[in-house]
């Protein structure tokens, strides 16, 4: 009875609402690259081949039926096999797949071919964020960072029911990857914990990164616009907070973010040399708690029994000291806990710490310095 009134729900909104199938996408979109425009066109080709054989195969059953029925009289033929019809309906089909192949592998080609790159850029899974690494192997560029979510609490049971939900609250990062418009941009891809997929549905790259492991494609974006995407690979408790976002810029434009990026890597360079307040530890360390350890440890602390062990009143937040820096830099082998020293910078790794001492009640009062963490690197 209860499956019954399910279904009976459901075609009530279906019939009764315009809107209520509008969302549903019945088609591949053609995508904004050279080759994600290529597979478009092929899907396309072979669906109107399919409709085409469809219809023949279909037209000529259902002719048949209503023509050659027995109540008509009709008698079935005597003959076993005819030669003619067998050759066509082995050769037809032939032709049929070299036409749909030779398209198809002009694609498939393409995506591979990585040569007369412009630029490079190295794209690296974590649980559950992407690090992105401009022209590797040539001249750098010193720009590196890490793309998270940028609704973390998105991510903890405690706090998620009080995020705002707009369209792309999933689907939204703190730091975008940036290119510039009418350049090959060549893409690497690995992991530094377990298989994660980079995937972007308007470029057409659906990529694989895996530890130890080097994948490649690229890009070349025509125009300016914002293209998001997901991790395609389920990697882990969180990984449905992997979003990708990539932007792509006018040179002016790009150019002018490279130079932005230089600029806050200068800062955060100096920011290590100097002595932090409390307050300003503890700002901060909210921050890159909420980025970096919510999502395990939760926003309140507390973990999640049997699977994340929580930090309030936890022996390593009240304990000694260094030995929380050290779990914190190196990780905890064996454990979900991974290592953060090449993740966050030397001013996000003491506050965080710092955090972590002081709230939620831990109140231990101590508080972790730049220089601290960087003596214990």
């Amino acid at each position: 009875m209860r499956a019954a009134i399910r279904v009976a729900s459901l075609l009530s909104l279906i019939f009764t609402s315009g809107q209520a199938l509008a969302g549903y996408q019945m088609n591949l979109s053609p995508g904004v690259t050279t080759f994600s425009q290529g597979a478009y066109e092929i899907h396309t080709l072979v669906l109107w081949i399919c409709v085409v054989i469809g219809t023949v195969v279909f037209g000529a059953m259902i002719y048949s039926i209503i023509t050659h029925r027995k109540s008509k009289g009709a008698v079935a033929a005597t003959f076993d096999d005819n030669t003619t019809i067998e050759i066509v309906w082995t050769v037809v089909p032939f032709i049929i797949l070299i036409a749909m192949a030779i398209p198809a592998t002009r694609v498939l080609l393409a995506m591979e071919d990585v040569s007369n790159s412009d630029m490079s850029i190295k794209i690296t899974g974590y649980q559950w964020k992407w690090h992105y690494d401009y022209n590797v192997g040539e001249k750098a560029e010193d720009i590196s960072f890490f793309s998270n979510i940028s609704t973390p609490d998105a991510r903890s049971l405690a706090t998620s029911m009080n995020v705002v939900k707009d369209e792309n609250y999933l689907l939204d990062v703190d730091n975008r990857m940036v290119v510039p418009v009418n350049k090959k941009v060549r893409l690497l891809f690995t992991s530094s914990d377990v298989i994660h997929a980079w995937w972007v549905p308007a470029f057409g790259v659906k990529k694989d990164t895996i530890p130890g492991f080097i994948n490649e494609s690229w890009i070349n974006v025509p125009e300016p616009g914002v293209y998001r995407g997901k991790c395609a690979e389920l990697c882990g408790t969180n990984h449905g907070f992997m979003p990708v976002v990539v932007e792509a810029k006018s040179e002016e434009d790009y150019a002018a973010w490279v130079a932005s990026q230089k600029t806050a890597a200068a800062d955060v360079a100096a920011s290590a040399n100097k002595t932090w307040t409390k307050d300003e530890l503890m700002a901060k360390g909210k921050t890159a708690y909420a980025t970096n350890c919510a999502a395990c440890h939760q926003a309140n602390g507390e973990g999640l029994a049997g699977v994340f062990p929580g930090l309030k009143g936890s022996a390593i937040a009240i304990g000694d000291i260094a030995r929380h820096i050290d779990v914190v830099i190196h990780g905890v082998s064996g454990t979900a806990m991974a290592a953060y020293a090449g993740q966050m910078n030397d001013v996000d790794l003491a506050a965080v710490i710092t955090y972590e001492r002081n709230a939620w009640g831990n109140n231990a009062g101590d508080m972790v310095q730049p220089s601290d963490i960087k003596a214990a690197r």
